[in-house]
């Protein structure tokens, strides 16, 4: 069988199980979704035995340090994947909501009501605790899914896709077997051909890094929900908390390096940078992380940078856009609150960024007029996260404008439909 075949005959068995699953309930569903929970928990050795076969091949692709901390499935991660399943449970049911009622002067009662999507693909990179919160979350919200991670990680998305599907199905004998299904091959042919399915394939999300993204969006000729790339912005205004800031800037650039809700760019505030920055370096230095500044920070780093403590290179224009996904951060020294705004609205991918200040009215004219997704006083931009915004788990982070925009997470997968209640009446 062809490719083309291959990736049409698994796209239309998704959509045959996308009508069936609009035959289970809220209860059925969440039985099936804590079902699945409980076999990721009882099956650690054996994700853990797929996943090491992943990290092999990763390794010996030559990938970062960061790539592969992204692969890794340990034991916390693992739970953590359960947990996020219990919590899409716990969370309502999307589907049949009423939007919108209202009832026409010739007496048609209309209703507008959520629906899902249909059939879903989730395009992605190395981590494969996405195989579990997409088929999760897409299945919560009636959705059949098709998954199609790299070739990294095709082990552990397998497994993780076959302990999900068998759980439902032995406490739900409705639960379609094709409603959660991995592409069974690597070649990268596969996705043009299945997102050039426009009868069965309802919408796709691609996550990942700005070429496989925008790869994705140039092939496909169904809907694409994406965001390029996550330039994270934190701006320490001159009216800052110096703990504060140091904190939050060192959380958002440290404590996950490679994820796309992690700082890539510092902005500091000039009549705060003398103050700032050398204890700000310091702790920058003790996470090995290397800056590339701009001539005025490297002015209040000089100390470190001269005993060597501090890794620094003058900052290039490309920097200012970069999103590094490691232990490297952009730092620029900005006149004020414009200069700031106006760096970020040029530089930035409208995904997360942060103003750390006291001063109240600065803040809400930086969240009003910064234009991302997500935009954060006081706190770090690692937060963009649709667990840490009491979604459960998520799919995805829209930097769109049309449509879903921020962490998606169930209502985000749904559409709508109207109904229409008539007694008779005719135009």
């Amino acid at each position: 069988m062809s490719l083309d075949a291959q990736m049409k005959e698994l796209a239309s068995r998704s959509k045959a199980a996308a009508r069936q699953l609009t035959g289970l309930d809220t209860e059925q569903k969440n039985r099936c979704l804590h079902a699945m929970a409980q076999a990721l928990c009882e099956n650690k050795a054996a994700i853990g035995k797929a996943n090491e076969q992943d990290l092999e091949t990763a390794r010996g692709m030559g990938l970062s340090q960061a790539m592969i901390d992204r692969l890794v499935l340990n034991e916390a991660r693992i739970e953590a994947m359960a947990q996020g399943l219990r919590e899409v449970a716990a969370l309502p049911d999307p589907i049949g909501r009423i939007l919108d009622e209202r009832e026409r002067p010739n007496g048609l009662l209309l209703q507008k009501i959520t629906t899902p999507i249909g059939v879903v693909v989730i395009i992605y990179e190395s981590r494969p605790n996405v195989t579990a919160d997409a088929a999760g979350l897409c299945f919560k919200s009636g959705n059949a899914t098709i998954l199609r991670g790299g070739k990294e990680a095709i082990h552990s998305n397998q497994i993780i896709a076959e302990l999900m599907v068998q759980a439902a199905q032995a406490c739900e004998p409705h639960f379609p077997v094709d409603a959660i299904q991995v592409v069974p091959t690597t070649d990268r042919a596969a996705i043009p051909a299945l997102l050039s399915l426009t009868d069965e394939v309802d919408l796709c999300m691609p996550r990942g890094g700005e070429g496989l993204i925008r790869a994705v969006a140039e092939c496909s000729k169904v809907p694409v929900i994406k965001h390029y790339k996550g330039v994270c912005h934190v701006y320490i205004h001159g009216q800052a908390n110096a703990k504060m800031a140091i904190d939050i800037a060192i959380n958002a650039k440290t404590q996950r390096p490679g994820v796309c809700n992690a700082m890539e760019t510092l902005l500091v505030d000039a009549a705060i940078a003398e103050k700032i920055l050398p204890e700000l370096g310091e702790a920058l230095a003790r996470h090995k992380v290397e800056v590339r500044g701009d001539e005025v920070s490297k002015k209040w780093l000089a100390p470190l940078i001269d005993q060597g403590e501090l890794s620094f290179k003058l900052a290039q224009e490309e920097d200012w856009g970069a999103e590094y996904l490691d232990l490297i951060l952009a730092l620029k020294v900005v006149a004020n609150l414009e200069e700031a705004m106006a760096h970020i609205n040029r530089h930035g991918s409208g995904h997360s960024d942060a103003i750390v200040t006291e001063d109240p009215a600065s803040a809400e004219r930086f969240m009003r007029d910064v234009d991302a997704s997500a935009v954060y006083w006081n706190a770090s931009t690692r937060f963009t996260d649709g667990a840490e915004f009491g979604m459960g788990a998520e799919i995805g982070i829209s930097t769109d404008k049309v449509g879903a925009r921020g962490p998606m997470g169930l209502d985000e997968l749904t559409s709508y439909k109207w109904r229409c209640y008539g007694k008779g009446q005719i135009r």
